[in-house]
Order: structure tokens, then sequence, then C-alpha cells
């Protein structure tokens, strides 16, 4: 039978498995709670062949953090061009919503700055490469750090230590 001989009993049928259909396709998706939030955007920028870069960008991953990557050559001009003080460089950079993140920052205080939104701060800045800081896991070495706040005018605080 075609659809332009359709019973209305026939109709009622269709319409109703179509229905259960969907509410089975509905049931059987993955369950969000309302305590969990989506994923936060991050874009990573980092020199291809750097290992501790790939590893920062997983330790994101595992905190609810979903990182754009891209690999670039000229990480100085980046920098630059994003106000990163030369003292405070790292091996990579990275942009959350409207802050620059710079080297093996951990994902609490990523999460923490975005939350606070401090008036005047640029950034946050993990200078160096820190055994023991995301990424830079080195087996029981774990080096104390400070992760340093940084504004447009070249201000600096300590915005957390590790």
């Amino acid at each position: 039978m075609d659809d332009t001989q359709m019973t209305r009993r026939a109709w009622i049928a269709r319409a109703a498995t179509t229905t259960l259909s969907g509410a089975v396709l509905l049931a059987l998706r993955p369950a969000v709670s309302a305590g969990e939030t989506a994923p936060i955007g991050i874009t990573v920028y980092k020199d291809p062949s750097c290992g501790c870069c790939t590893k920062w960008v997983s330790h994101l991953q595992a905190n609810g953090f979903a990182p754009e990557v891209h690999d670039r050559a000229d990480m100085d001009t980046l920098k630059d061009s994003l106000g990163v003080p030369t003292a405070l460089r790292s091996c990579h950079t990275a942009v959350a919503g409207k802050y620059v993140i710079e080297g093996h920052v951990p994902a609490t205080d990523v999460k923490r700055l975005l939350a606070a939104k401090p008036a005047g701060t640029l950034g946050l800045a993990a200078p160096g490469m820190p055994a023991g800081s995301p990424g830079m896991e080195m087996g029981a070495r774990h080096d104390r750090y400070d992760v340093i706040a940084f504004g447009a005018k070249g201000t600096t605080s300590v915005f957390a230590q590790h």
C-alpha cells in the first residue's frame, strides 16, 4: 500500500512506531547530569616536535578542557603579539577566553582564572619548564614553582604556588 492510500489505522500505527523509536533512541543516548558542564575551549600553540606540550594538552583534556591545537614554528612572534613577557616564557602558549596561558600552568589555575576574571590580568605563566608541573612529570621529582599572573602594563604577581 502506498502513502496516498494509507488507512487511518495504518497511519496511527506508523506514527506510534516512529514515536516509540524516537523515545528508545532518546533513552539510550548518553546521559548528561545537571552537574556536568561542557568542555572549556582553549587554543594551544606549540612547536610540532615538543613532547611535553602534547602531555600538557592531555592534562587539559583530562581536566575538562577541549583544546584546539595549532603547531607553529614562529612561537616567539606569537608570544610577542600576545604580550607574553620575555622573562615568563616557556615552550607553549594558549588562549582561554580573553586570557593568555604560558607554559605548564595547571588546569585548576586556568579554571580559577576564568572564574575570577581579575581586572588588569592579561594571563598566567609557569616560567621555564618546572619538573612535576603538568606535562613535565619526572617520577618523584617535583620542583616548587609559582604560577605568575601578568598584566598588559608589565605588572606581575604570584597567582598560585605549587
